[in-house]
Order: structure tokens, then C-alpha cells, then sequence
């Protein structure tokens, strides 16, 4: 194993253990009311929701295994699970021209949508 090898497996090791106690701390602790979790800051300051708000409240919801809860919460955080995956297995795709702008796009339309008064685009606010 070259020197490389072994620096790469262990910044793998690492990410995997912070990953997995990330993981443990989501499901043993409701979001919701534990305050283990910061507060949202940009929810904190301005009283709007932010592309993110409700996602680690939806992760949690997930990991207990209600679905329809989580996607209440954050539709967006949970869409995006699949494609974090798809990046871990083949990252290579991400580094075409369109996709950092396709996925700023969506952020950004779904942060301004998530905070309109008008039916149905008040469904995705947590």
C-alpha cells in the first residue's frame, strides 16, 4: 500500500465514523426540541425559511421510518438523498458545466417558493 493509499483510507475511515455519529445523533435526538441542533441562523434573522430549514428535522423523520413526515417537512432534503449517493458512487458527472448551476437553480427557486403565501407552495414550509 502506498503512502497515498493509506492517507486516502484513512480521510475515508474518518468521514465514514463522523458520518455514522451524525447518523446515531439524528435518529437518538429529535431536532425538533433537543438542543443539541443549532437553530437555523438565516430562519433566526429573518424569519423566512432557507432552502435547508426542516432537513435535519426530515432526516430524523426518516431514520424513525415515517416517510410521509419527512417529506412534509423538507421535500427537497429528501431528493437530494439519492443524489448525494450517486455523487459518493460516480462523482465524476458533477463536474459537468451545467450541474453546480442547475443545482444553485433549484436551491434558489425552492427557497423562494417554500416562503410564498399562496397554496400549494405552502405545503414545503416546515
Amino acid at each position: 500500500m502506498k503512502p497515498g493509499d493509506r492517507q486516502r483510507w484513512a480521510v475515508r475511515a474518518v468521514a465514514g465514523l463522523l458520518l455514522a455519529g451524525i447518523v446515531v445523533a439524528l435518529y437518538s435526538f429529535n431536532p425538533a426540541g433537543a438542543e443539541v441542533f443549532p437553530p437555523c441562523p438565516f430562519h433566526h434573522l429573518t424569519g423566512l425559511h432557507c432552502p435547508g430549514c426542516g432537513s435535519l428535522r426530515a432526516v430524523h423523520q426518516l431514520l424513525r421510518g415515517r416517510p410521509a413526515a419527512a417529506f412534509s417537512l423538507n421535500p427537497l432534503a429528501l431528493a437530494a438523498i439519492p443524489l448525494i449517493g450517486a455523487l459518493l458512487l460516480k462523482p465524476a458527472w458533477a463536474y459537468r458545466s451545467w450541474v453546480p448551476w442547475a443545482v444553485l437553480s433549484v436551491i434558489l427557486a425552492y427557497g423562494v417558493a417554500r416562503n410564498l403565501p399562496f397554496w400549494p407552495l405552502t405545503l414545503p414550509s416546515p
